[in-house]
């Protein structure tokens, strides 16, 4: 790493606001990876019969148990259960113990929507699922997807403007033209039209959208690739004999990634907010995979139930305004006027 890095990292981190927002974010993110264990109905550790299951990390049958069918029990009747047939057993549930895709009816009287209560601190959604495991697994899913999401548009935004912008004259030519075409199609009608023949999934989804993400890192990349190419340095590594790899990868590249590093926490936020429309609308993941959009769109057709949309429009917003400072820190970071200047 060399001087001129460490002193970004160094602005960066003189921010206060946006390196404590970089930390709160990524120990977030950290813990919804481990959702699919801490964030489930499924015991942590049951002891039975003195003997010691892992259900969330193992599946046991109910006939592991001594019942009579192969399929896995519904933990919470079966420990109700047998504990009122007076046999021995204890577990120990996650921290949050629902189940994102599963509806609990049993423990309200009515139909759900249920209010927040001491068995679901924000309430159900219309289904009876738990809104509080549903917000913490679809900010698990969406900052997922927006990750994915951002480093192939990244990736394809620095080779396609590096191309551009390394070749220049007929080749940039044609490559703008190409750019100008692909991006006035109308990209919600592109989501349609393949979620209804292929089926809406994560990966494809990811793939239609980098399709259309990469556009705008790519003029920067361009204009980076076209300055840097002019001059000395790269004059002499030409004059030099080395290959147009070796410039293009170890010369220019490295100098041009300021506006990479300077977007990205920006065209991550657009990412959240892009998956987010699009499951508002219905045109995104596969229900039931827990949504922020989809839990919009109930608390849209729900009014009466305020703890559905509420909940979600500030997980949202905090999610949003993190990233907001993390990427207002970088940019800051990243410019010469801010302390200590470039060599």
């Amino acid at each position: 790493m060399n001087r001129e890095t460490q002193n970004k990292i160094q602005r960066f981190r003189k921010r206060k606001r946006a390196w404590y927002s970089f930390v709160v974010l990524c120990v977030l993110f950290l813990l919804s990876l481990t959702s699919p264990w801490l964030v489930n109905d499924k015991p942590l550790i049951l002891e039975f019969e003195n003997r010691i299951y892992f259900p969330v990390f193992f599946h046991y049958s109910e006939s592991d148990f001594g019942g009579k069918y192969p399929t896995e029990p519904d933990y919470k009747i079966f420990i109700e259960r047998e504990k009122e047939n007076g046999k021995s057993v204890r577990a120990l549930m996650p921290p949050v113990p629902h189940d994102p895709l599963k509806a609990d009816l049993s423990s309200e009287e009515g139909a759900p929507p249920f209010a927040p209560s001491a068995k679901h601190l924000l309430g159900t959604d219309e289904n009876g699922r738990d809104v509080l495991s549903r917000l913490i697994h679809g900010f698990r899913i969406c900052m997922s997807f927006s990750l994915l999401l951002t480093v192939l548009g990244t990736f394809l935004g620095i080779l396609i403007g590096g191309i551009q912008g390394y070749l220049g004259r007929t080749w940039d030519l044609a490559f703008q033209r190409g750019i100008e075409i692909w991006s006035s199609l109308p990209f919600l009608y592109v989501v349609i039209l393949l979620g209804s023949i292929y089926g809406r999934s994560f990966i494809l989804l990811i793939l239609i959208m980098a399709a259309f993400n990469w556009i705008s890192l790519s003029y920067y990349m361009r204009a980076e690739f076209f300055k840097l190419k002019s001059l000395a340095y790269v004059k002499a590594a030409k004059i030099q004999g080395l290959s147009s790899r070796h410039i293009f990868f170890r010369e220019i590249l490295p100098n041009a990634m300021s506006p990479v590093v300077t977007l990205f926490p920006f065209t991550l936020i657009g990412s959240i907010g892009s998956l987010t429309s699009l499951d508002f609308l219905g045109f995104g993941l596969n229900p039931p995979t827990p949504s922020w959009g989809e839990l919009l769109s109930q608390g849209l057709n729900n009014l009466h139930a305020p703890w559905i949309s509420v909940s979600t429009v500030i997980a949202l917003f905090l999610t949003l305004l993190l990233a907001t400072f993390v990427g207002e820190g970088i940019r800051d970071a990243m410019d010469p006027k801010s302390g200590g200047r470039y060599e």
